[in-house]
């Protein structure tokens, strides 16, 4: 059969796709537009069926018209109540919108006003005039309400029986009202009293709901971890219970629920930043998984920001100390809810570096470090010192450091020193180790089209393309962030350090911060500007003529100048001899007590002094500080004499020619004068190591080693030399190892086990015959009894 021929002509794909989308969006105006007519119908229909009851009850009749002028209260009224029905505007779509716009142009039914005079359909009922309309609706007249009579006992006359009756009386219905109102209340108490309940029944009780509350935040809790994208939504039920109104148990749930929502976060966040989405990606059709997957981030994003809210209200509520009108939770409970708060903002800080809203989190965490809670400031402190170690790209750092910088500064530098000292936790060094390791293990480089052409065959070339291919998937895949991209953010962050540093030693010489500001020049001052140099080492010799500063914050300075001439500062031509001076000036001020803390300080100063400037140090320099240190290991803790002599064996070995201090009989030009306090003219070649005898006696077994192997020259073998863990360890590593602050010997002191004798000992066994004998002979005498003359004596004497 042939296939009969259509002979409508055929319209174009232009033409078709046009209609499509016209129909189209009829279709979806109709639908709409059926939509609204149908919720105003029956909101009409609500609100006269709500009339119809208030007439019923109240027996009034309802006016034809409501003017604006005769009853305004009313129309205000019904104008709110319509109000309330309507949807809000913001729950609408645009479209939605616009139509009801378009709709609200055109006369109909449903927006037009009853009190008008003008038709309302004028094509259909053109005759039909609104008066008639409301002449055929039936009136409702009031009238007054019927008499009740009491037919009494009948009396009897003359002229027969007369009925008697009598009018009941008419009680107020609105008193009537009013009075049950106020008995209700009344009623009410008497129905239900309060049971009263003993403290152990009101403890059991609350036992009991708290138990309850804490399996339903577990129940939950473990929903959402079993299946996160299934359970979301009931993130948003456990959350509720941070409003707790029980007040028996609200201030222990809502605790519960923080810390429950916080490792919950911490377990079903996903390692990546969640973005908001865009129109296109909206309008676009997915498959289910990806839409669920969608669905369970704009969840999770949402529950996070309003938990972070909720936390942030806490902490705000303890500081304003304002109690809320439901009184559930006490002014006490306030500390001890702030403080669980603080604490899971500082391990999302921590946790969740890469995840949104971190620098939220970093806003609110940065003032709290200086709070004036000491709980709450460490807290603060100690979450920040642990981000800036385990940051290893540095974006978390950098974005920390900005907001501690702009905190101090709009403070003006009155904050705690806590805060500036996180900035030595910063994981900067590791650049240089970084940029080694490239240089060593340089990118492969891929061969050119032309290359390949030259020496490879076409398969050769195919073959090579999906190798080099699969090479740079493989590279993307394992890299991690690129060396530019973490020097980049590192120069950043530490010019912001700098810049903290630098406007303190300017403008706040007498702050708290400074002995904080020097350590941490000294420890990042070979990563400044060599721009810097000059001016730095000026304003820290200052500082130390000035005479303000501690011995601690001396040492600082010092150390701060020579770790900037050990790095860069090689090329200058700066001469740090002042610096020698204040430091060999100042070593008698360390002692036992309280500055053997500095002796750390003095031990790292000395190193970067003495040893790694050896070409720049003299030997007569170097003999005095010997001769020096040797004097103070006599008078401090053992710890800090161990640390000292391994400094004195490490100068022997790097100034071989100082070993004529333990010669006795080598002498030189001059006398050691020991109280001059220039190294280079004391003439220190002159005088010998006499402590290190003194020491070879000293209680610490540690102290007595090191003293003869120093006197023995200080052998690399031999039996006097030094056992590994000794030799191989460093000054300030031997300090903190054998340190005394525990209150305890280090190393501790080795038991004695004493053989039990069989024989004791006792009484005149340990005594000599002779004197046994003695003591029987006088034992056994019987004492005359001699007049007593005393003034033979006393003329003796006086003569």
């Amino acid at each position: 059969m042939k296939a009969r021929r259509n002979k409508k002509q055929v319209p174009s794909f232009r033409k078709l796709l046009k209609t499509s989308k016209v129909k189209l969006e009829n279709k979806l105006k109709n639908k709409q537009f059926k939509q609204q007519s149908t919720l105003k119908k029956y909101r009409k229909e609500q609100r006269k069926l709500r009339q119809a009851v208030k007439d019923a009850v109240s027996k009034k009749p309802v006016p034809l018209e409501d003017p604006k002028e005769k009853q305004p209260g009313k129309r205000i009224e019904r104008e709110e109540e319509e109000e309330e029905e309507a949807l809000p505007l913001d729950m609408m779509d645009e479209d939605d919108l616009q139509l009801m716009k378009d709709l609200g142009q055109r006369a109909s039914f449903l927006t037009r006003d009853i009190s008008s005079s003008e038709p309302v359909h004028v094509k259909k009922r053109k005759h039909e005039s609104v008066i008639d309309k409301y002449e055929k609706i039936p009136r409702t007249l009031q009238t007054a309400p019927e008499k009740e009579l009491i037919h009494l006992l009948p009396i009897k006359d003359k002229s027969g029986i007369i009925p008697q009756t009598r009018e009941k009386p008419v009680i107020d219905s609105n008193q009537d009202e009013e009075d049950q109102e106020e008995m209700e209340p009344e009623e009410e108490i008497i129905e239900k009293p309060i049971k009263e309940l003993t403290l152990e029944e009101h403890l059991i009780e609350r036992k009991k709901k708290l138990q309850e509350r804490k399996m339903h935040i577990a129940a939950l809790a473990s929903a959402i971890l079993s299946d996160p994208e299934s359970n979301i939504k009931k993130l948003k039920e456990l959350r509720s219970m941070l409003m707790e109104q029980d007040p028996d148990v609200a201030v222990t749930v809502r605790k519960l629920v923080i810390v429950s929502l916080m490792e919950l976060f911490k377990d079903i966040t996903p390692s990546y930043k969640i973005r908001p989405l865009t129109e296109a990606e909206k309008s676009t059709k997915i498959r289910k998984e990806t839409q669920k997957l969608r669905e369970f981030e704009e969840g999770l994003v949402s529950q996070y920001k309003f938990y972070l809210e909720n936390l942030e209200q806490m902490i705000k509520d303890w500081k304003q100390r304002k109690l809320k009108k439901s009184n559930v939770v006490s002014l006490k409970a306030y500390k001890g809810l702030a403080e669980v708060a603080v604490k899971s903002l500082c391990e999302l800080l921590v946790a969740l570096p890469h995840f949104n809203f971190h620098n939220n989190i970093i806003v609110l965490i940065v003032p709290l470090m200086n709070d004036m809670s000491k709980l709450v400031s460490e807290m603060c402190c100690e979450a920040v010192k642990k981000l800036f170690k385990q940051d290893k790209l540095g974006q978390a750092s950098l974005g920390v450091i900005k907001v501690i910088s702009g905190y101090v500064k709009g403070r003006n530098y009155e904050v705690r020193p806590e805060m500036l000292k996180t900035f030595l936790c910063l994981r900067i060094k590791e650049i240089e180790v970084k940029k080694d390791t490239e240089d060593i293990n340089k990118p492969k480089k891929f061969m050119t089209f032309k290359e390949k052409r030259k020496t490879l065959s076409r398969m050769q070339r195919k073959w090579k393309k999906a190798e080099e291919k699969l090479e740079r998937e493989l590279r993307e895949a394992e890299a991690s962030e690129s060396t530019e991209k973490k020097l980049k953010l590192h120069t950043e962050t530490l010019n912001i350090v700098f810049v903290t540093y630098f406007r303190i030693l300017k403008k706040a010489q007498r702050s708290p911060l400074l002995p904080t500001v020097l350590e941490g020049l000294a420890k990042f001052a070979h990563l400044i500007n060599v721009e810097f140099f000059d001016d730095l080492l000026v304003v820290l010799h200052s500082l130390i003529e000035s005479g303000d500063l501690s011995y601690q914050e001396s040492l600082h300075c010092v150390q701060t100048a020579f770790h900037i001439l050990s790095g860069q500062g090689d090329v200058l031509n700066i001469d740090p001899m002042k610096f020698y001076t204040h430091l060999y000036k100042t070593l008698f001020k360390l002692h036992a007590g309280a500055t053997n803390e500095g002796v750390e300080t003095v031990l790292q100063c000395l190193d970067v002094m003495l040893t790694k400037r050896r070409k720049q140090v003299s030997q007569q320099r170097a003999l005095a500080f010997i001769k020096r240190l040797c004097t103070l290991a006599l008078h401090v803790l053992p710890n800090s004499s161990i640390g000292i002599l391994a400094t004195n064996r490490i100068l022997m070995h790097t100034f071989p020619k100082t070993d004529l201090l333990l010669d006795n009989e080598s002498q030189g030009s001059g006398v050691f004068l020991p109280e001059l306090d220039e190294p280079e003219y004391c003439n220190a070649q002159n005088t010998a190591l006499w402590e290190l005898h003194a020491l070879r006696r000293h209680y610490h077994p540690i102290v007595r080693r090191l003293a003869v192997h120093l006197i023995a020259g200080a052998p690399s073998e031999g039996s006097e030399a030094l056992k590994p863990e000794l030799s191989r360890r460093s000054a300030a590593e031997l300090f903190e190892a054998y340190s005394m602050a525990a209150m305890t010997f280090n190393p501790p002191v080795e038991s004695s086990n004493s053989k039990r004798k069989d024989k004791v000992l006792q009484g005149d066994s340990f005594l000599n015959e002779e004197l046994n004998q003695l003591i029987k002979r006088h034992c056994s005498q019987v004492a005359t009894p001699l007049p007593l003359d005393f003034t033979k004596c006393l003329e003796t004497s006086l003569r």
